[in-house]
């Protein structure tokens, strides 16, 4: 028993002079404070004026309003008596039987702060002098987190170990405030001589903890980050993705410390401001980017303007000769150099627009039947009867005719691989012009 909602929404002015006397949050509260106590406004000093921040005491007949965004606790003997999460107004009566200790405002907090209510909830009955908080519903932004040193851990996309020193903010939000306050605030700010309590506050010693924390949870979120599948396995997009690196990082923060469940609080989102990668790393993330520019539809680009390049230097060079070698693929000149090397390999596709010359080049400088080299012995006579086995020539792979060649030429030639004049210069040799 506590409360009666005496209406919902913002104070009007009406209203504003029916309650002479009535409790409010503070004026000028910064952002980043997440809790701070009533302070009694009056009419009759002019509307909205505020007096002393200690006057946050409320008694039979307080009038309270509470707006959006914000929670009222109220606290006896450091015990929670009472707790508003819906805006409006409220009159304290206790001993009143439609009064109520609980207004959730529905929504996902309210499933939450009643399991917590039930656990703690004040034992008796409450007195009619109680000490009344407000608490700071809202994403509560600007809490820094940064490392000194390289901080270490896996990465599944890169295969092995990488480091990066990195800082930044993250914004927070208090899911449970009774739990938040009952088990993190210390007593200090909750009690006859409250101060605010301020995460940005560096004389905080609860948002100092708070700091170590998330820098000792860092290493573990950059992982969850960039070992997920979903994430797409890059740690590249986590600058850009303030959600996504926010729930990493709020998952390991409650596998470490347990935020959530134990001090009602969480990450909402996350705004990473530099990634300094080690040497190290740096060097495997240019390797990965090289591999990325030459895989799929853009490495076959790169290939096809290679391959253009090298038939206009052909072309260049030796006329068609030098075109219709081009011409071979790369599968076809892979053939020739392992011919060269290994002359027991099958022999390499001849080209049909060459005829017996390529054939020729290839015997060139090789010794011919009669000619021997200085040291070397002649080849041993047959016996007599035997006729030498005759010569047969390389052995040509695929079938390929001189029409189906040009035409490959023409489609070249379409796609803009090859000049025309390169391909007047095939078209001349297969028709036997040059």
């Amino acid at each position: 028993m506590g409360f009666i909602k005496a209406f919902s929404g913002a104070i009007g002015g009406m209203l504003a002079d029916q309650w002479v006397d009535f409790l409010e949050p503070p004026r000028n509260i910064p952002a980043t404070a997440a809790i701070f106590p009533a302070v009694a406004s009056g009419t009759n000093a002019g509307r909205g004026s505020n007096t002393k921040g200690s006057e946050h005491v409320i008694t039979n007949g307080s009038k309270i309003v509470v707006p959006e965004g914000i929670g009222l606790i109220t606290l006896q003997d450091g015990q929670i008596t009472g707790f508003i999460a819906e805006p409006g107004g409220f009159i304290y009566e206790p001993g009143h039987q439609d009064s109520k200790s609980i207004f959730t405002g529905g929504g996902l907090l309210s499933s939450t702060v009643k399991t917590s209510w039930e656990r703690f909830k004040f034992g008796g009955r409450p007195s009619v002098q109680q000490l009344a908080f407000y608490v700071n519903l809202k994403e509560i932004p600007n809490n820094r987190f940064g490392t000194q040193s390289e901080i270490y851990w896996d990465d599944s996309y890169l295969g092995t170990q990488v480091a990066a020193i990195t800082r930044g903010t993250y914004t927070l939000r208090i899911v449970d405030p009774i739990l938040f306050v009952r088990n993190f605030v210390p007593q200090n700010y909750v009690g006859a001589s409250p101060q605010i309590f301020d995460f940005s506050d560096v004389d905080n010693p609860a948002g100092a903890q708070l700091f170590n924390e998330v820098v000792s949870s860092l290493a573990p979120a950059f992982s969850n980050y960039t070992n997920d599948p979903n994430k797409g396995n890059r740690m590249a997009r986590i600058q850009g993705d303030s959600l996504g690196f926010a729930q990493s990082l709020a998952g390991a923060v409650e596998e470490g410390y347990n935020w959530s469940s134990d001090r009602g609080l969480t990450i909402v989102k996350t705004a990473i401001q530099a990634i300094e990668y080690d040497e190290t790393t740096k060097k495997l993330l240019a390797d990965a980017q090289k591999a990325d520019a030459l895989s799929g539809s853009r490495g076959q680009s790169f290939l096809q303007q290679s391959m253009a390049r090298g038939f206009e230097s052909a072309g260049e060079n030796s006329g068609g000769q030098g075109i219709a070698m081009m011409g071979m693929g790369v599968g076809a000149a892979g053939g020739a150099v392992n011919y060269q090397q290994n002359p027991n390999q099958p022999a390499p596709y001849q080209n049909p627009f060459q005829g017996g010359q390529q054939q020729q080049q290839y015997q060139q400088g090789q010794p011919q039947q009669g000619q021997y080299q200085q040291g070397q012995q002649p080849p041993q006579q047959h016996q007599q009867g035997q006729q030498p086995p005759q010569q047969q020539p390389p052995q040509q792979q695929g079938g390929v005719d001189g029409a189906a060649k040009l035409a490959e030429f023409k489609s070249m030639l379409d796609q803009g691989l090859i000049t025309q004049e390169d391909y007047d210069a095939a078209k001349r040799r297969a028709l036997g012009l040059d």
